[in-house]
C-alpha cells in the first residue's frame, strides 16, 4: 500500500503529539519521569467513517470541526500528563484552601461527568473568538476608509493586509515564548515523522531526522488559503454596509474551509506547479510554526504514530 495514499494528519501537544489516520488516532506525551505514555481510540465507534466524510467539500467542514475538536481535547490531556507528578500530589493537596478543597469535592465530579459537553463549548468558544478577530477587526479597519472616500479596491487590499499581519505577528509573538518554542518543536517533529512515513523509510530517528519539517498538509497552509480565499471572494462583497460585509463574511466562511480542504488534499497528493503555489503561503509560515526537533521529540513522533500505522496497513 502506498504510504502517500493514506493521510496521516497530526498536532503538537504539551510536550507530546497527536497522530490522527483515516481509523484510529493516538497521543504520545513525554512524562515527568522521562517515559513516553501512549493513548489510542478508533475514529469512529462502528469503525468506518461516515458517508459525509467521504464528499468532497462536504467532509472539508466536517473535518475542521472534528480536528479543532480533538485537538483541544487532546491538549488538555497532555497538559494533565505532562504535568503529573505523583510525588508532589500529598503537597499540592496540603496547599490548597479549604474553599479551593470544595470547589474540587462540588464541581470536579460534575466536570469529569460532562467533559464532552464542555469540551464542545471551548470549541465553539474558540471558533467564534477566532472569528471575531480575523474575521471582524480586518473589516472593521478597513471599513474606517470609507471615512476619506478611499475606493472599495482599497479597502480589501488594506483588509487583506491586516489579516495576514494579524496572523503572521500572533505566530511570530507566540513562537518567543520558551513553551511555544518547544511545541514548535513537536510540529516539526510530527512534520518530519509523516515524511518519512510518506517516503517510505523505516521510521527510526536517525530516518526522521534528516526529512524537512515542512508540510504542505499543515493546519498552518490551512489557515492562509482561508484567508487567502477570503480575500478574493471580497473583492465582490459589497462596502455599503459593514456589517452586511462582515454578515457575508461569515457565511462564506463555511464554503472557504471547504476550498481550503480540497486544495490541501490537492496539493499533498501531487507535487507540480500549480500545488507548489497552493503550499508556498503556508510553508513560508511554517518556519515560524515548526522548529527542528531534538530526537525526545522525534521519539515521540514515533510512539504517536505507529498504532496508526498498524492500523492501516
Amino acid at each position: 500500500m502506498d504510504p502517500k495514499k493514506n493521510k496521516i494528519g497530526g498536532q503538537a501537544l504539551i510536550s507530546g503529539i497527536m497522530m490522527r489516520g483515516p481509523k484510529k488516532t493516538a497521543m504520545a506525551v513525554r512524562m515527568p519521569d522521562k517515559s513516553i505514555d501512549v493513548e489510542e481510540w478508533d475514529n469512529y465507534k462502528t469503525g468506518e467513517a461516515p458517508w459525509f466524510t467521504k464528499v468532497p467539500f462536504l467532509r472539508g467542514c466536517f473535518n475542521f470541526v472534528l480536528s479543532l475538536y480533538t485537538g483541544i481535547r487532546c491538549t488538555i490531556k497532555s497538559a494533565e500528563k505532562a504535568s503529573s507528578d505523583s510525588g508532589g500530589e500529598d503537597e499540592e493537596a496540603e496547599e490548597m484552601s479549604a474553599f479551593e478543597r470544595r470547589l474540587e469535592e462540588k464541581f470536579g465530579p460534575v466536570i469529569e461527568k460532562h467533559f464532552n459537553a464542555i469540551m464542545l463549548v471551548v470549541c465553539i468558544f474558540t471558533v467564534l473568538l477566532s472569528v471575531l478577530v480575523f474575521k471582524f477587526v480586518p473589516t472593521f479597519l478597513s471599513g474606517l476608509l470609507g471615512y476619506v472616500n478611499a475606493p472599495d479596491i482599497l479597502k480589501t487590499v488594506v483588509e487583506g493586509v491586516v489579516k495576514f499581519a494579524l496572523i503572521c505577528t500572533y505566530m511570530y509573538l507566540v513562537s518567543k515564548t520558551s513553551a511555544m518554542k518547544e511545541l514548535f518543536g513537536y510540529h516539526g517533529a510530527e512534520h518530519k515523522t509523516i515524511a518519512c512515513f510518506e517516503s517510505g523509510e523505516e521510521l527510526t530517528v536517525e530516518n526522521i531526522r534528516t526529512k524537512t519539517r515542512f508540510h504542505p498538509r499543515c493546519g498552518t497552509s490551512f489557515i492562509l488559503i482561508v484567508i487567502i480565499l477570503s480575500i478574493c471572494i471580497g473583492l465582490f462583497l459589497p462596502w455599503t454596509n459593514i456589517w452586511v460585509r462582515y454578515g457575508l463574511q461569515l457565511l462564506l466562511l463555511i464554503p472557504e474551509s471547504a476550498v481550503a480542504y480540497e486544495l490541501i488534499r490537492f496539493a499533498g497528493k501531487h507535487d507540480n506547479v500549480v500545488t507548489k503555489v497552493i503550499s508556498a503561503p503556508g510553508l513560508w509560515l511554517q518556519h515560524i510554526t515548526t522548529n527542528e526537533p531534538d530526537d525526545s521529540m522525534i521519539e515521540v513522533a514515533i510512539a504517536a504514530v505507529s498504532p496508526v500505522i498498524k492500523n492501516i496497513q
